[in-house]
């Protein structure tokens, strides 16, 4: 499966000009893809006070993913602002070539940064089938819970975290992901926005694809757009897993 991570700056709280952006970016992409992984609120950034920005499933943001993955013909993975019932949830979605859509909304809700004075927070984990891969979408702030993002017998290959995480505490993304990699047996993918938004808050990257023993596969330069692409193979994660099989001797656990 080939998975292209997309490192980018988010325009503070312009749909506009973020879908504007992110459609070029997609154009260059087709027919040399089958993944493509934006940021955490890739049309808006982390406006976490701006509720007007949320948007109903229906909305002009899920419509322009649809088209995109049908026409360019790959599936598309990130979270936006949605509403819902009367509830804002930021939300994670996997987008199919087909158009058919999953979704699951960002458990783990950043208190500090006051998104559980406007969110409401998920209860349920996104896990989807795509090219032989099962793949679990996870939002920035979950990947400091590893009980959430436990592999239970292995029922995903892939682990991905879409962020707004800042660059004051880069260093514990960096270990967070990897951390997730070893104790999961798992390849996981991190996309990570550049720039400053709206609040002065600096981001620098470090979004990576790393393997099952936190190698590094793909390595991404601070504070740059950068776009890079990788052709991911099943083969290596399943013999690692049945030679050094860690899985089978985890931890039975409910979680509440």
């Amino acid at each position: 499966m080939r998975i292209t991570l997309i490192q980018d700056t988010i325009v503070w709280a312009d749909k506009a000009a973020n879908l504007k952006k992110t459609e070029e970016q997609l154009v260059a992409l087709a027919g040399k893809t089958d993944l493509v992984v934006l940021p955490e609120m890739f049309s808006t950034g982390f406006c976490t006070g701006k509720i007007h920005l949320a948007e109903p499933m229906d909305g002009e943001t899920v419509q322009k993913l649809r088209t995109w993955a049908v026409k360019y013909q790959f599936s598309i993975t990130g979270s936006f602002i949605a509403a819902e019932n009367n509830r804002i949830f930021n939300r994670s979605f996997f987008v199919f070539p087909t158009g058919e859509i999953k979704t699951a909304d960002k458990r783990h809700l950043f208190s500090m940064g006051g998104e559980h004075n406007h969110f409401s927070a998920g209860d349920n984990r996104m896990i989807v089938n795509y090219c032989g891969f099962n793949i679990c979408v996870l939002v920035c702030y979950d990947v400091r819970f590893p009980v959430w993002s436990r592999n239970v017998n292995n029922e995903y290959d892939l682990l991905i975290y879409v962020a707004n995480f800042p660059e004051r505490r880069i260093a514990e993304w960096d270990i967070l992901l990897q951390a997730r990699a070893i104790e999961n047996q798992a390849y996981v993918c991190g996309v990570n926005r550049v720039g400053v938004d709206g609040l002065g808050i600096d981001y620098n990257g470090h979004s990576t694809l790393i393997d099952f023993k936190a190698n590094t596969i793909l390595h991404f330069p601070e504070n740059a757009m950068h776009i890079q692409t990788f052709d991911l193979q099943q083969e290596r994660l399943q013999r690692y897993r049945q030679k050094f099989a860690v899985w089978k001797d985890a931890d039975e656990f409910e979680l509440k």
